[in-house]
C-alpha cells in the first residue's frame, strides 16, 4: 500500500496522484482520519499496558493482606487493556482497508488521463510494406498449419487455440531467446506456480477494480495467475532480502490465464486476446533509490528483443488513468501489425515502487541497519502475442514467413516457414 509517512507529511502528493488516475481523491482524507484514529487507539492501548505492568509490580511487592484488594484492581485493569487492544486492532484493520484502496502514487510528470492520453516517447524500425495483399496472422497461421482456432474452440471454448508444428516451435524459440537474453543480463530463471493464495494475489494489487479478469478456484481458495509477476512478487513475501550485491532479478516462465471480462466483441479473431498464453516475465527487487534507473534498463532489454526480431514498434509512457493500481509508471512497447494498420501492445514494463513490497512485507536492510520496503519492477520479454507481429511483418506473397535470423538457431537453422499443402 502507500507509504503512511507520505500520507501524513505530503497528502497533496497522493491527492494529485489520485486525481491524475481519475480515482477517488476523498480516499486520502479518509485514510488520514483512519490513521489518526489508529494511532490514538494504539496510544491508549500502550498507555494502559504500561499502567498494567507497573501495577503488576506493585502487587508483587505488596504485603499479603493487601494483595487481595489489589488483585481485583488488576483484573479490572486487565479487562480495560483487553478492550483497548481490541479497539487498536479494529482501528488498524480500518486503516489498512482504506489505505489499500488508494492506488500507488504515480511518478510525477507522467501523463494524466485515460488510455488515449499516453505520451509517445519514440518510434523505432521501418514499417513493412508489401506489393501484395498481406494476410493477417490467423490466415498465415492456418496456411502454415501453425494455429488451430477451430479445435481450440471445440475443446475449450472461445478464445482458446492450439499452436501446432512451426507455430509451437516458433513460440518455444521466442521464449528461449528471451530466456537466453535474461540469463545474459543476470536474471535467475524460475518456472513459477500458476495457482496462488488470495493474500499473494491481493498483495500484488490484482484484486482491485480488475479482479473480474482473474480466474478463481472457489473450492480451493486459489487464483490462477494472469502473469508470473504474481508468483514472483510472492517469492520473497515476509522476508528481508539481501540487496548488498545489487538488485535481485528473476525471469519467470509460466502459462498465464485471463478471463478477458469486458472484452466481448474485441479481438475475437486469432490469438491477440485469449484466455491462455505463455509468457516470460522479468521481475526485480531493488533499492527504491535505483527503481527508475532499473525501469529504463528493463525497457532497454525489451526493445533489444523487438529490434532483433526485425519488428517496427513504438514506446509510450502510459497515462495515469490507464495504469494498474500497483504501477507508479508503465512503459508500453507496441509493435506495428500491418493488417490492422495499427500499433498493438506486445509488452509493458512497470515500476511499482514500494507498493507491492509494503503489502507483501518484503524488505531490505539499509545502510543504517534498519529494514525498509524494497521496490519491485516487472516487464515481459516474450509472450504468445508476439507471434502476431512476427508472422505479419515477415510474410511473403505465397504465404510463407521468413524466420528472423536470431531465431534460426532455435529452429535447426530453418530460414523460411513454408505453407503446408
Amino acid at each position: 500500500m502507500i507509504d503512511p509517512v507520505i500520507l501524513r507529511e505530503n497528502p497533496d502528493l497522493i491527492r494529485r496522484s489520485q486525481e491524475a488516475r481519475g480515482s477517488r481523491v476523498e480516499l486520502v482524507d479518509e485514510a488520514i482520519e483512519a490513521d489518526a484514529a489508529r494511532r490514538r487507539a494504539i496510544g491508549v492501548f500502550e498507555e494502559l499496558r504500561a499502567e498494567q505492568n507497573a501495577f503488576s509490580k506493585k502487587v508483587a511487592k505488596a504485603p499479603k493482606d493487601e494483595k487481595k484488594v489489589l488483585i481485583a484492581e488488576v483484573q479490572q485493569l486487565a479487562a480495560r487493556v483487553k478492550d483497548a487492544q481490541r479497539a487498536s486492532s479494529e482501528a488498524e484493520d480500518a486503516f489498512t482497508t482504506v489505505a489499500r484502496a488508494i492506488e500507488n502514487v504515480i511518478v510525477e510528470g507522467i501523463p494524466s488521463g485515460g488510455e488515449d492520453n499516453f505520451a509517445l516517447l519514440r518510434t523505432e524500425g521501418e514499417r513493412p510494406t508489401f506489393d501484395f495483399a498481406p494476410r493477417d496472422h490467423l490466415e498465415l497461421g492456418e496456411t502454415l498449419d501453425a494455429i488451430d482456432m477451430a479445435r481450440g474452440t471445440k475443446v475449450s471454448g472461445a478464445r482458446f487455440y492450439y499452436l501446432k508444428g512451426i507455430g509451437a516451435r516458433l513460440e518455444l524459440a521466442l521464449m528461449t531467446l528471451g530466456l537466453d537474453r535474461a540469463l545474459e543480463a543476470g536474471f535467475i530463471p524460475l518456472i513459477t506456480p500458476t495457482l496462488v493464495k488470495p493474500e499473494i494475489m491481493a498483495g500484488t494489487g490484482f484484486l482491485g477494480e480488475h479482479s473480474d479478469e482473474v480466474y478463481k478456484l472457489e473450492a480451493d481458495d486459489l487464483y490462477l495467475t494472469g502473469t508470473s509477476e504474481v508468483a514472483l512478487a510472492g517469492y520473497h513475501a515476509n522476508e528481508i532480502v539481501d540487496l548488498s550485491n545489487g538488485p535481485l532479478r528473476y525471469a519467470g516462465w509460466s502459462t498465464c490465464y485471463r478471463r478477458e471480462a469486458g472484452s466481448h466483441g474485441k479481438d475475437t479473431r486469432g490469438i491477440i486476446r485469449v484466455h491462455q498464453f505463455n509468457k516470460l516475465e522479468m521481475f526485480v527487487y531493488t533499492d527504491p533509490a535505483d527503481a527508475e534507473a532499473e525501469h529504463e534498463r528493463l525497457l532497454a532489454w525489451q526493445e533489444g528483443m523487438l529490434q532483433s526480431l526485425g519488428l517496427s514498434y513504438r514506446v509510450i509512457d502510459t497515462a495515469a488513468g490507464d495504469l494498474g493500481s500497483s504501477a507508479a509508471r508503465k512503459f508500453d512497447v507496441e509493435a506495428w501489425v500491418p493488417t490492422q494498420d495499427a500499433y498493438r501492445e506486445l509488452t509493458s514494463t512497470s515500476n511499482c515502487t514500494t507498493f507491492q513490497a509494503r503489502r507483501l512485507d518484503t524488505r531490505h536492510r539499509t545502510d543504517s541497519g534498519k529494514t525498509a520496503p524494497v521496490a519491485t519492477l516487472n516487464g515481459t520479454l516474450a509472450t504468445t502475442r508476439w507471434l502476431v507481429a512476427l508472422l505479419e511483418t515477415h510474410q511473403r506473397a505465397d504465404g510463407s514467413v521468413v524466420i528472423p535470423e536470431v531465431l534460426r538457431p532455435y529452429l535447426g537453422g530453418l530460414e523460411v516457414a513454408e505453407p503446408v499443402a
